[in-house]
């Protein structure tokens, strides 16, 4: 299969099966953040609910696409990163999957809402800044411009998360006149029936998210595995013809020919002498060939790595005011890379399966911890039906708002700061329970670091093992 040894084969289901463990730990790790409210208000059964849950989650990772995923994969420049040596991908990918789940079942045992997303993107990072300390090493192992804006949105998500539910705190006051809705559940009964479904209503909605959202980090996780470890196979998508995008390349090459390298700067002409050899380099794996039967099956990595290049320098040189270009020249080559990056921004089908799998199964197990954390500890109060509602919605929108951006964002961080707001709402912010709240931004701040360390040192003993 594939053309491994068996040996190599089993090293590479062994890393399947690993990201499909790390997505079934973000089932019951952040999916617990979705069934909270509606356990603790009674509103659904615990078991319903998790059911519930999980199959909204199944859903949410076929209807959300793969731009969240891609973002992913493009945190660590795999085109860089490979090699002939097989061993090493698996290095790369089994580290990066290890150092995650670790800190997901540590912060899960301790009841802490800990992000999955930072644990993923930490795990990421440690693996590419490791690999910068190889001797080998020529290049940078981090894409850090998409790594700074998938920052810059995790950090955001919080922010809005908590003020965005003051806000809908202090609407729900103003307009609602049902006392209800601010009291603390009973224990026993489950709410007015109007409460009931709203709360069912905004479960559904940050558990669709969650999948659409979380559910690609796994994608975007086993494309690095298959990418890393079987690039010949899983560098460009098998129901394209790769000979297609030959009308693009050369739509490119026209555009780029047009750029007067006199008015660039020395770095700018490098880059635009280093796009020229990527689409020289292309041309001629393509001449020649009228069949897709006649590319050899390790020019299709060349053929990734081509046009992964060329779209990133070709980015940061069109992005130079010193390029004097028509407004048609530039469409004509945004509509041409776009095209050619569908043959790289991809995800087989059975991959989203699987991945939809793991996390519906994760959802249906360990949620209790988490449920007590959110419902009782963020705040000194007990979560009422308003609380539970706004929450959940403020989050639902982050949410689908990061994954119509094509951004990662964490289920965990954003509704246990809309959590925290809703209590902030109430009484100020005397109303949050210190302790707690130390705790979880204890475990916010070191996820990054702790991922990276632990990730990082495995990848270089893996290296130096295999």
């Amino acid at each position: 299969m594939f053309g491994l040894e068996p040996h190599v084969l089993l090293l590479l289901l062994a890393c399947l099966i690993a990201a499909c463990a790390f997505e079934f730990v973000n089932g019951f790790h952040d999916t617990a953040n979705a069934v909270a409210t509606v356990i603790y208000t009674n509103a659904l059964r615990p078991w319903v609910a998790v059911v519930w849950s999980a199959f909204w989650n199944f859903i949410g990772v076929f209807a959300g696409g793969i731009s969240v995923a891609m973002g992913i994969v493009y945190l660590l420049p795999v085109e860089s990163l490979v090699d002939q040596n097989v061993y090493h991908g698996i290095a790369m990918v089994g580290a990066l999957i290890i150092g995650a789940i670790i800190w997901n079942v540590g912060t899960w045992y301790y009841g802490l809402p800990s992000s999955s997303s930072h644990a993923l993107i930490g795990s990421i990072l440690g693996v590419g800044i490791a690999f910068s300390f190889l001797p080998d090493s020529q290049n940078s192992a981090v894409n850090w411009s998409k790594a700074g804006e998938t920052g810059l949105a995790l950090l955001i998500g919080p922010l809005f998360g908590f003020s965005l539910t003051i806000i809908m705190m202090f609407l729900l006051k103003r307009f609602v006149k049902t006392k209800a809705i601010f009291r603390e559940p009973h224990k026993r009964k489950p709410p007015p029936v109007w409460i009931r479904l709203i709360l069912i209503a905004t479960c559904t909605l940050v558990s669709f998210f969650h999948g659409s959202n979380d559910g690609q980090k796994g994608v975007g996780l086993i494309m690095l595995i298959l990418i890393g470890i079987v690039p010949t196979y899983f560098a460009l998508d098998h129901t394209k013809n790769p000979l297609d995008m030959r009308d693009s390349l050369l739509k490119i090459e026209q555009v780029m020919s047009k750029v007067n390298p006199a008015e660039l700067s020395p770095a700018d002409q490098k880059a635009l002498v280093e796009i020229k050899a990527q689409t020289d380099g292309l041309d001629a794996i393509f001449a020649g060939k009228t069949n897709v039967q006649d590319l050899p099956q390790d020019a299709r990595f060349q053929i990734r790595k081509g046009i992964l290049l060329t779209a990133n320098r070709a980015k940061a040189l069109l992005g130079s005011d010193k390029v004097s270009l028509s407004t048609a020249d530039r469409a004509t080559y945004d509509d041409a890379i776009k095209n050619m990056k569908t043959f790289t921004d991809y995800a087989p089908s059975w991959v989203l399966l699987i991945v939809s799998l793991s996390l519906g199964l994760g959802t249906m197990i360990g949620w209790q911890r988490i449920v007590k954390t959110i419902g009782e500890r963020i705040g000194k109060e007990h979560l009422t039906y308003a609380q539970g509602a706004s929450s959940e919605l403020v989050a639902a929108t982050m949410i689908g708002v990061s994954t119509a951006y094509g951004l990662p964002s964490s289920t965990t961080h954003v509704l246990s700061s809309a959590i925290a707001g809703s209590m902030v709402a109430n009484r100020g912010i005397k109303n949050l329970n210190p302790q707690m709240v130390r705790n979880i931004a204890l475990a916010w701040v070191l996820t990054l670091p702790v991922t990276m360390f632990l990730s990082g040192g495995l990848f270089l003993l893996f290296r130096a093992l295999l």
